[in-house]
């Protein structure tokens, strides 16, 4: 006795399919793990050597008050911009206690109010908001 059904109707055949279905699913997902970690990584690690300019390059002149407001050059009692920009982990730990390279209790406890302050729209602002965010 012959078998006339088609070898791709078997049930036999519809198994390995199957099987070579889900293998191929599992190595996409395989895929997609091994690549969104080191994304994932590499994010972290951005958000960390990001840039946080004091004051931002649209209000360069101005100083910043003890508050964090930016106020005229000059003001008594204000601080000068910084010469460079702070880096996400500067800015991280500073939030965590620490004290920005490169000043006193005063001009940190000002420039971090500025930090504080940072709205959408002005420099430093997306990289203040990324330290914002929670680590998995």
């Amino acid at each position: 006795m012959t078998d006339d059904t088609p070898p791709d109707m078997r049930p036999d055949a519809e198994d390995g399919a199957s099987r070579r279905r889900v293998l191929m699913l599992g190595a996409a997902g395989a895929t997609a793990v091994l690549s969104i970690r080191p994304a994932l990584a590499q994010s972290a690690g951005s958000v960390l050597t990001c840039e946080i300019p004091v004051p931002d390059p649209g209000r360069a002149g101005s100083y910043i008050a003890p508050d964090g407001r930016l106020v005229p050059a000059r003001t008594k009692g204000a601080f000068p911009p910084v010469a460079r920009p702070f880096k996400g982990e500067e800015v991280r730990r500073a939030l965590q206690g620490g004290q920005l390279p490169g000043t006193d209790w005063n001009s940190n406890r000002a420039y971090v109010n500025y930090i504080r302050r940072l709205q959408r729209g002005q420099g430093g602002f997306t990289c203040f908001a990324s330290l914002q965010m929670p680590r998995g």
